[in-house]
């Protein structure tokens, strides 16, 4: 009699010995064929193992290539020897600096410092783990409990990268029966989690609302859930979206909303607490607003404020969210500190919008192209031309004053420019030297292009 040993799968030792006989031979031919076929596949190209063989490395080898051959300096990753403000220093030498999203002026300020100081005394430099295992920390709570007043909702949740936020919460709400309707100039983290999501994606003309409605009445009965994702103020263009209009349309078909406010916190609004601030909306009609801390909040991350139902959902199911370390608690202690400079101070919100009127006024009025740009902080001088772009960039470094280029794929082919981020701890005069040497360097750029 076979012992429990013996058996398998409740098969004694003789049926056991029976079927692997007659397994045998089956068993053989499929090795055997197995082996005919690795033996008739053509050798795999090795240049199929090699990064430096890659398309985009190569791509990249040219660029760096014509680069050289104009004399451009590369403008990127550049190290800055200090705190990123409206004045920074490289190699030891000042330069103007419209290339830090230090909207209000906070980075660095002592209360910033003291906050994160204290929190990084208290409970070290890294939260350990996932929130879901390592368990909360104070400054995360305190962070999430000011941004959901903020925006008057339930509850808010923190990540620990502003792109992932957008990627993982739309993968998380969203499947293949449903769909995303981006603005046309929406954010790559908003394009890039439509896509993982697995849901159908459309794009809609920038701010066209109208067009937005007609691509509705056209194909929402084709999804279940759908969300309409826009940013509050676009990052690359510096206009507004109209929220007014969206709140319709997302009514009228039964909708999602969801508004990145990484830009326009700070900056739009009376006391800087965003698009539904400037505009007189109830915050709770969105049902989404994004943000991220590295803005005016002059932290890292991001985050998702919302119904206590949206931020349970996130906490549990998020990717970005579930899987990757917390927070470290003195950045989320000085993003707190921030909110509650930005409250406390609304003389800051006042002079950012005050500063970027002017710029973009006087950049007007040296027939500068400045696209969409409605001013407010994002100013851009749209020349075109990837290349000029980058010689006008290297120009004005030589200059000292850091403005980048922003070009080909991060904006459509043929609306390369420099993009201007103003603070609030710029003055009239910071605005005209750049402007004033922006006009005198473009010409010879462009002369250089031919």
């Amino acid at each position: 009699m076979a012992t429990e040993k013996d058996s398998m799968f409740g098969l004694d030792p003789t049926e056991q010995k029976r079927l692997f006989e007659q397994l045998q031979p089956a068993q053989r031919k499929r090795s055997q064929t197995q082996t005919r076929q690795r033996r008739d596949l053509a050798p795999v190209p090795e240049r199929f193992g090699r990064i430096n063989e890659l398309p985009e490395y190569k791509q990249l080898l040219v660029h760096q290539v014509i680069a050289e051959k104009m004399d451009i300096l590369n403008p990127f990753f550049t190290c800055h020897d200090g705190r990123a403000a409206g004045r920074t220093q490289i190699s030891g030498e000042e330069f103007l600096n419209f290339a830090t999203y230090d909207y209000l002026g906070l980075n660095g300020h002592p209360e910033v410092n003291a906050a994160a100081a204290a929190a990084m005394e208290a409970h070290g430099t890294s939260a350990g783990a996932s929130r879901l295992v390592a368990g909360e920390r104070p400054p995360h709570i305190r962070l999430e409990k000011l941004l959901a007043e903020t925006f008057s909702v339930d509850a808010a949740l923190s990540f620990v990268s502003g792109h992932a936020t957008n990627v993982s919460t739309l993968a998380t709400l969203l499947g293949p029966r449903d769909a995303v309707y981006h603005d046309a100039l929406a954010h790559n983290s908003i394009i890039t989690g439509a896509i993982l999501s697995g849901a159908k994606r459309y794009s809609y003309p920038h701010n066209d609302c109208e067009a937005l409605d007609r691509l509705l009445g056209q194909t929402r009965s084709e999804h279940e859930r759908v969300v309409i994702a826009s940013e509050g103020l676009f990052s690359m263009d510096g206009s507004v979206l109209k929220l007014p209009e969206l709140l319709e349309i997302k009514k009228k078909y039964t909708c999602f909303l969801m508004v990145d406010e990484a830009h326009s916190l700070g900056v739009l609004g009376a006391t800087g607490r965003g698009c539904a601030e400037h505009f007189g909306v109830d915050h709770r009609e969105v049902d989404i607003w994004m943000g991220t801390l590295s803005k005016t909040l002059c932290g890292c991350g991001g985050f998702i404020a919302g119904s206590a139902e949206l931020i349970q959902l996130l906490k549990f199911r998020a990717p970005g969210f579930v899987y990757s370390v917390g927070m470290p608690p003195p950045i989320a202690a000085a993003s707190a500190k921030a909110i509650e400079i930005m409250l406390r101070e609304p003389e800051r919100t006042a002079k950012i919008r005050e500063k970027s009127a002017f710029f973009l006024k006087e950049a007007k009025n040296r027939g500068l192209n400045t696209g969409y740009a409605e001013g407010y902080a994002i100013i851009p001088i749209i020349v075109g031309n990837s290349l000029v772009a980058g010689i006008l960039a290297a120009a004005m470094f030589r200059r000292k004053i850091n403005v980048l280029p922003i070009i080909y794929p991060a904006v459509e082919e043929g609306m390369a420019r420099l993009r201007f981020f103003l603070s609030a701890v710029h003055d009239e005069q910071d605005c005209l030297s750049a402007l004033d040497a922006l006009v005198e360097e473009l010409p010879k750029a462009l002369k250089k292009v031919g």
